[in-house]
């Protein structure tokens, strides 16, 4: 609102969106999505095991 920049106007939140939509069903699915980097691996991981999958 201070530099009239409007956030949800931004390239990176539209992929942002198409990335997570991407890894969705390997959160709520436990399901494998191939082509992930080892760093977002790790924290799908964490967040299974945190979530008792």
């Amino acid at each position: 609102a201070v530099w009239n920049i409007d956030s949800f106007d931004q390239w990176g939140v539209e992929l942002g969106k198409v990335l997570a939509k991407r890894i969705e069903p390997a959160l709520t699915d436990g399901t494998e999505v191939p082509g992930l980097d080892e760093s977002t691996e790790a924290l799908v991981a964490t967040y299974r095991e945190l979530r008792g999958r």
